[in-house]
């Protein structure tokens, strides 16, 4: 048995990592037992249309005459297991999206650590340099009581680094807002060249 038939006869996807092709495989397999579903039920609506509770004899307690009782037999069958079959396969679908998304929060958060190891050894770099850090914006004004204020920033203080943002990156004052709004919760660190 393949890898791929162990997922969909209910291997479970944290057995491996699981890629985005394998959701769309798991994804491509529901549509597929949702079109033989949709079939069978064509199979049903066919035979006068009886649905799948109908009785299938007459009043007087024998077989219907005017359906093919073979016919919606097995495609009454055939539905209760592809619906099985569904069930299971969607709560494969969901467990294989939740452990692609933790992978990816996981690799969003090593990515994140690495840019600000990086960060902070470009930041020790500058300060080892003789040369001063490039200010890329001045601040305008503080409103009291603003995290600003707070964090000590005064007027006409030069911004040399902002989170990631700094000279070799800064665009605009959107790159800052960007900023903001990303870490909204987090802490983050920015640099005031020193007048000295």
């Amino acid at each position: 048995m393949s890898e791929k038939e162990t997922r969909q006869s209910g291997g479970s996807p944290e057995a491996s990592g699981v890629t985005v092709s394998d959701i769309q495989e798991l994804i491509q397999r529901k549509e597929e037992i949702e079109a033989q579903i949709k079939a069978n039920y064509e199979v049903l609506e066919s035979q006068k249309g009886i649905g799948m509770n109908e009785p299938l004899v007459d009043c007087e307690g024998y077989p219907r005459a005017d359906v093919d009782l073979y016919r919606v037999r097995t495609a009454r069958h055939n539905i209760v297991c592809l619906q099985n079959d569904h069930k299971a396969l969607m709560k494969q679908v969901e467990e294989a999206l939740h452990q692609l998304h933790a992978h990816d929060k996981e690799k969003q958060a090593r990515d994140l650590a690495e840019a600000r190891r990086e960060a902070m050894s470009h930041g020790l770099g500058q300060s080892q340099d003789l040369s001063p850090a490039q200010a890329f914006a001045i601040v305008n004004s503080i409103s009291p009581g603003s995290p600003a204020s707070i964090a000590g920033l005064q007027v006409d203080d030069e911004i040399v680094e902002f989170g990631s943002v700094n000279t070799q990156n800064f665009q605009s004052l959107q790159n800052i807002g960007s900023v903001v709004q990303h870490s909204e919760g987090v802490s983050w660190r920015y640099y005031v060249a020193s007048d000295q």
